[in-house]
């Protein structure tokens, strides 16, 4: 479905800044190679309301087809996150003191890996999350879990049932949601009046900075900076209170929102910052698209350049990103030998548009391919490491973002993809310069006209 309107306050003021042309679903796994024509495809353009600075697709495809029941991501795939969801649950515990008498929510809990910190302290908690498979086993690990989307409704059904939330978790999910002004509504009406609601995400002004266009999916409606959260927040009557800005996912921000006014230091630091480079202005994107299509270039001469001297060619990581960026490259299928996961519900499966076979990590080391694309770029010092054997035996990783580079099998890189709780102040670099299966489906992804406008009114 096009979208002609701004999905947080409905101005018909948007504009596209990127269009990635079209793409298949990028969780939506294949069981076998779909005929010609069979496998739906939509339109991936990123567009900026000029009326409240919110980024946003141009393109809602329906939630039951993005988010279907076997869903294939288990976030206890991650060692790193996990450790992770144990920090900041460890903090909430401290800050908040919690016990016995609270009560912790999660949105999108996926199978309880956040949610067990707080079981394992006698904390109450309750996870929702709507796909059925990493529900049920967050409710085998102990964690009361219900199987729906979070909304106002499902809220007002909470509070009808006398639940109210100390603390509601939100991690990579505030993108995700289409009825984005629903959903902001439930968490003002769950909160406790004291509660606080902590949400994670990716930060788009990292993903505009180092051009991380991979995280551009159709999952993520939203890409999120705090001058366009703001008019979004305070509309429910909730205010953010505090941020920090991580490295985590490549850069993300963790907000702190409450119905207090109060403003951290640190929002006000990385608000100003906002403010100097004028993210709620189209001036700022101008650029974007055009160092995207040289990344592309750079990434596709670089893949054709290796396998023209012979060399074997694999991927690691069957994630949304990676469906981006290898159906962003301009390669023939079967370009990629396999692209190994370590989530084992991926395993003999095929990746959407490429058709790549899904395997195991060990097959890394088994196969020895000459070069692996680390489609997972922003967890490479885990991968890296869990890779050690390969890379001795001669291995070596192309890491993609920000730019095309080898690491060759000697080649050490720090593991700083999982600092946290770095305050926004300490973590403000220098401006940059410028400038789920379902074959059956048809395809949808027509040559249609643009429905916002492509060019600022006079």
């Amino acid at each position: 479905m096009r979208v002609h309107e701004c999905r947080s306050c409905q101005s018909p003021s948007l504009r596209v800044i990127l269009d990635l042309g079209c793409h298949p679903g990028s969780n939506a796994l294949l069981s076998s190679i779909p005929g010609e024509g069979d496998e739906a495809r939509y339109p991936l353009q990123l567009a900026l309301c000029q009326e409240c600075a919110m980024l946003q697709l141009t393109e809602t495809v329906p939630p039951e087809i993005l988010w279907q029941r076997d869903f294939p991501y288990y976030s206890s795939a991650s060692p790193a996150l996990l450790r992770h969801a144990s920090s900041i649950a460890e903090r909430l515990i401290r800050e908040r003191k919690l016990g016995p008498d609270s009560l912790v929510v999660e949105v999108a809990s996926n199978d309880g890996y956040l949610l067990r910190n707080f079981r394992d302290h006698g904390i109450p908690c309750l996870g929702i999350d709507p796909a059925d498979g990493p529900a049920e086993q967050a409710r085998q690990a102990g964690i009361p879990t219900l199987t729906d989307f979070f909304s106002l409704a499902l809220a007002d059904r909470l509070v009808s049932e006398g639940q109210r939330a100390d603390v509601i978790v939100a991690n990579n999910v505030l993108a995700h949601v289409h009825a984005i002004n629903d959903f902001v509504a439930g968490f003002a009406r769950l909160l406790a009046d004291d509660g606080i609601a902590v949400f994670e995400f990716a930060y788009a002004v990292d993903m505009i900075q180092k051009c991380e266009f991979d995280t551009i999916y159709h999952e993520h409606h939203f890409y999120h900076t705090l001058h366009g959260l703001i008019p979004l927040f305070t509309r429910h009557g909730l205010n953010i209170n505090d941020v920090e800005r991580l490295p985590i996912h490549g850069g993300s921000l963790r907000l702190w929102v409450g119905r207090s006014v109060e403003r951290s230091p640190a929002f006000i630091a990385l608000l100003n910052y906002e403010r100097e480079l004028g993210v709620d202005r189209i001036g700022w994107y101008e650029g974007f698209a055009e160092r995207v299509a040289e990344l592309r270039a750079s990434l596709t001469g670089l893949l054709r350049a290796e396998k023209a001297r012979g060399r074997r060619i694999a991927a690691y990581g069957a994630a949304a990103k990676g469906s981006t960026l290898v159906n962003s490259l301009d390669l023939d299928p079967g370009f990629f030998e396999f692209v190994a996961d370590a989530n084992p519900f991926k395993h003999g499966r095929l990746t959407p548009g490429q058709h790549i076979p899904i395997v195991h990590p060990d097959h890394v080391l088994e196969s020895q391919p000459d070069l692996v694309l680390l489609l997972a770029w922003n967890f490479a010092g885990e991968v890296l490491h869990q890779q050690a054997a390969y890379r001795a035996a001669g291995g070596r990783f192309l890491i993609p973002i920000p730019h095309p580079r080898i690491i060759e099998p000697d080649e050490r890189i720090p593991d700083t993809q999982f600092a946290i709780g770095m305050p926004a102040a300490q973590y403000i670099p220098a401006e940059p310069a410028m400038s789920k299966t379902r074959p059956e489906s048809p395809a949808i992804c027509q040559s249609v006209p643009p429905a916002v406008p492509q060019a600022l009114p006079l």
